[in-house]
């Protein structure tokens, strides 16, 4: 899947309500904001329409109410995110976003838990997916390499 452009904060708010309510009109995406945010009716439209250009939202156009969708899961969305802050801020090391990650933004017990057990989950995939490697035969006691 080709790489979509980087969502500013505003358009990532739009997307957040997306994710939560599922396809919605300007309108309900407005309203969703209000909630957090003071925005215009017409900046969302505008906001909506441009997100639509760069492929961030689909636009069904059947009905007389446009109704948007996020493009992409919030999963896909934040998975590219961070590839990108990993590439552009920590020279690809996942290692050092995630130990900056943790001296910023201490995580909790549970947050610690689910992490050690993602790090074995990753762990277990690696070993499986692995190809296995030839390593010469030892030597065992009785045996003779002549």
């Amino acid at each position: 899947m080709a790489r979509l452009p980087r969502p500013t904060e505003a358009e990532l708010a739009i997307l957040g309500v997306l994710w939560a309510k599922g396809p919605s009109t300007v309108r309900q995406v407005n309203d969703a904001l209000l909630s957090t945010r003071e925005t215009g009716y017409t900046t969302t439209l505008k906001l909506m329409q441009i997100m639509a250009e760069k492929g961030l939202v689909t636009r069904d156009e059947r009905d007389r109410s446009h109704v948007y969708s996020a493009r992409l899961s919030q999963d896909q969305t934040q998975r590219q995110l961070v590839s990108d802050l990993v590439d552009r801020a920590f020279g690809g090391s996942a290692a050092a976003l995630v130990l900056q990650a943790l001296s910023a933004h201490p995580a909790s017990p549970d947050e610690l838990w689910e992490i050690q057990r993602l790090i074995e989950e990753y762990r277990s995939a690696s070993r499986s997916d692995a190809p296995s490697k030839t390593s010469k035969p030892r030597k065992t006691s009785g045996e003779h390499h002549g």
